[in-house]
């Protein structure tokens, strides 16, 4: 999904909201002031502004429920103008009749006929014209500004190429800009105009395709975290993961890197402000008591920023200080003496590490050190749910499968950490995460914290 339709579908929300309160104003508006010099006002002051206006916030909110229940704001749906009206109307009398059932319980919610009637009418359109108003101004960006759109390489020589690649030279306001055409490419020019010029997506038309090679693409893709499609007529079975697209009459299909989109994206963000922000509520006079304690015992700043890579950008990770002042200065000597670690991965580990203070052995013990990342997660930079953060350097010894971690923002915790094993060989630490990105829920994240809790508790692996 291209970003731009990725903000678009939520911006319709509160903008569907908004016109649904502006429809049930009119609506009071046409019935006290126009209609009533032929037809006075007979609810008077058993129905004010004031109290109507309650009633048409809670009435436009149940609107928008059930819009979203018939598919209005589904991201994998691209609707086109009649589809999108009739939809609505279809919803809008839904919850019209949700309204005069409720009507029917508490006679005294409306006493006018034409309020109920009114603002039926009045919703449809004024939604409708929100949309059409939305559709008119994203297209506008889009031609003009190129806003949301994607930077696209075109695999194929053949007629299905060519007419995606004029469909979206004459029609801008598909959000697709071709940066260049391979007829035939192997993988290591493909990876070549990935990284110059850059792309968003990569579309493959050419039916002759060989298949290990569609395989190296797609795993290419995934690696630089690229969209991948392809017409469906090739390989129909590739993936389950997928979403279907169309440009102009030519049907697309969108592999997926991970379930984590659309709105679960937004879901997954506002559990980790709200998670965040509350942590670090909570655990504010912890982190006073546990930079006095370090501060008092070694000199150096109580908090440490480590370079980690998340979605392949880099950020400062912060945690408590554990070790002496200036430790990473002694990481090249420590690492000649031998890895801890027996699995032959890129990850290095020293169990008996002598850089470790007191109050560090006391706070990683309890994993109080890793607190400070619930900053990381309400700036952004992390989730509370999410792979291991990386560190650049180890990353740099992933084979090409390892990187598929990369796929989605790090998290504090993750299934790895839940599991409970401190000692996990790397390939099954990356098999884990992989199943994670592969079969994201929101119901998975919220097992992943519970057990992530209990362990915290109970287990005492971390030194």
């Amino acid at each position: 999904m291209k970003k731009g339709d990725f903000v678009f579908n939520i911006v319709r929300v509160p903008a569907d909201f908004l016109m649904l309160v502006c429809g049930g104003i009119a609506t009071y508006a046409i019935r006290t002031e126009i209609l009533d010099q032929w037809r006075p006002v007979l609810f008077g002051p058993q129905l004010p502004l004031g109290r109507f206006f309650v009633l048409v916030l809670a009435v436009s909110a149940l609107f928008v429920v059930v819009y979203a229940i018939s598919g209005l704001y589904a991201m994998k749906l691209r609707m086109t103008v009649p589809q999108e009206i009739s939809r609505v109307v279809v919803a809008s009398s839904a919850a019209m009749m949700l309204v005069i059932l409720a009507i029917f319980v508490r006679a005294e919610a409306f006493n006018s006929r034409f309020l109920v009637l009114g603002y039926w009418l009045m919703a449809i359109g004024a939604v409708v014209c929100g949309r059409l108003l939305m559709r008119a101004v994203y297209r506008r960006l889009t031609v003009r500004y190129d806003l949301g759109a994607h930077q696209v390489l075109l695999i194929g020589n053949d007629d299905v190429a060519r007419r995606l690649a004029e469909t979206m030279c004459q029609d801008l306001a598909l959000g697709y800009r071709v940066v260049r055409v391979l007829d035939d490419p192997d993988p290591s020019a493909v990876a070549a105009t990935i990284s110059d010029p850059g792309v968003h997506e990569v579309i493959l038309a050419s039916p002759e395709y060989p298949a290990e090679r569609i395989i190296q693409l797609v795993e290419l893709c995934h690696e630089h975290h690229v969209i991948f499609k392809f017409v469906p007529n090739i390989y129909r079975t590739l993936t389950t993961h997928y979403d279907v697209d169309s440009i102009g009459r030519i049907p697309l299909i969108q592999l997926r890197r991970t379930a984590l989109d659309g709105w679960g994206r937004v879901f997954k963000r506002v559990t980790d402000i709200a998670g965040s922000a509350l942590a670090l509520a909570v655990l504010a006079p912890v982190f006073g008591l546990v930079a006095f304690a370090i501060k008092w015992e070694t000199e150096g700043p109580a908090l440490v920023r480590l370079r980690r890579m998340s979605r392949s950008r880099e950020f400062d990770l912060l945690k408590f200080r554990s070790m002496i002042d200036r430790a990473h200065e002694l990481n090249g000597y420590l690492r000649s003496l031998g890895n801890d670690r027996r699995d032959g991965g890129p990850l290095w580990k020293m169990k008996d590490d002598p850089r470790i203070t007191k109050v560090g052995r006391f706070i990683r013990k309890y994993r109080i050190d890793e607190f400070p990342q619930f900053w990381n997660v309400l700036r952004g930079d992390m989730s509370l749910v999410g792979p291991r953060p990386h560190q650049p350097d180890e990353i740099a010894k992933y084979e090409r499968h390892h990187r598929r971690v990369l796929a989605i923002k790090a998290g504090a915790t993750g299934m790895v950490q839940s599991s409970g094993a401190s000692d996990m060989p790397f390939e099954e630490e990356v098999a884990l995460d992989t199943f994670y990105i592969e079969n994201w829920s929101w119901w998975l994240d919220m097992r992943i914290i519970g057990k992530t809790a209990v362990r915290l508790l109970s287990d005492r692996s971390a030194v």
